[in-house]
């Protein structure tokens, strides 16, 4: 294989550590959390830039998890209610602009992420 294919190929497993937490909008519970985990999991120690973007992608799921819980909570005294749309809105937005970013081979830092994982 050359190197073309190959830089290829690790920018498709890169965008798809980002865009697998999409499937949580299929009805698949914690989806957000174990798609892009699997494949990380999986492919991490194929190429540097896979395991960076992985562990990137679950950063910034665990933290809107992390988020979605605590405006979940405040929704008992109504924040929550307006926290809950731009929340929705900020995940799909920042996962797609991340996995563009990753299938072009840029690194992307997301915003507003707790470093859960060195």
């Amino acid at each position: 294989m050359d190197r073309i294919e190959i830089e290829r190929d690790t920018r498709r497993w890169a965008m798809a550590c980002h865009l697998a937490a999409l499937s949580c909008y299929l009805s698949i519970p914690f989806g957000n959390l174990l798609g892009p985990l699997l494949v990380w999991l999986f492919k991490r120690e194929d190429d540097p830039f896979i395991e960076e973007q992985g562990r990137e992608a679950l950063n910034f799921q665990l933290s809107i998890t992390l988020y979605g819980f605590i405006a979940f909570l405040l929704c008992f005294i109504f924040i929550g209610l307006l926290l809950l749309p731009v929340l929705v809105i900020f995940h799909l937005v920042c996962t797609i602009i991340a996995g563009v970013k990753a299938g072009n081979g840029e690194a992307y830092r997301y915003p507003l992420t707790i470093r859960f994982l060195h």
